[in-house]
């Protein structure tokens, strides 16, 4: 099997520069620190060239499906749905539109070229978020019983 490594992204907008998460940041150190070993224990037969992050221990390119058949193994090994690998990316949109971020934010943060690839696709209004558009709309249309307060208010104002 030949590995074929490309440099590039889908679409123009999928090139984008997001913070660095510190808990992300520290995992990518350890792995710095890690290859900067493993690249004393190969010597000249470490392979890592390119500088690619995520390599096997001799430096070698990770396989293509590497990722998506870990990712399975961990979700069995913890009794977990199976789901594919991509649909992180969806569930990552839900949380971030629960957590009151803009569907425009959502949209450059998972590097969509269309707005409504990201609100039509990506995002699944969760039952809280159902909640809340019924109680918005409920006091919008103000459908409160009046208080006796304010049938009191009435009578003085009709006298």
């Amino acid at each position: 099997m030949q590995i074929v490594a490309e440099d590039k992204t889908k679409n123009q907008s999928s090139y984008r520069t997001l913070p660095l998460i510190p808990e992300i940041e520290e995992i990518l150190l350890e792995e710095k620190a890690n290859q900067e070993y493993n690249k004393k224990v190969f010597k000249k037969s470490y392979l890592n060239e390119n500088g690619y992050v995520c390599v096997n221990t001799d430096g070698s390119i990770l396989k293509p499906d590497y990722v998506s058949h870990k990712f399975n193994q961990i979700l069995k090994n913890n009794n977990l749905k199976s789901i594919r690998f991509h649909d992180l990316r969806h569930s990552c949109a839900s949380l971030l539109l629960s957590n009151k971020v803009s569907m425009k934010d959502i949209q450059i943060w998972l590097g969509h070229s269309s707005y409504n690839t990201t609100a039509n696709i990506y995002t699944h209004v969760d039952t809280e978020s159902k909640q809340n558009s019924a109680l918005v709309i409920g006091n919008s249309l103000n459908f409160t019983e009046p208080s006796q307060d304010d049938d009191e208010e009435d009578e003085e104002m009709e006298l």
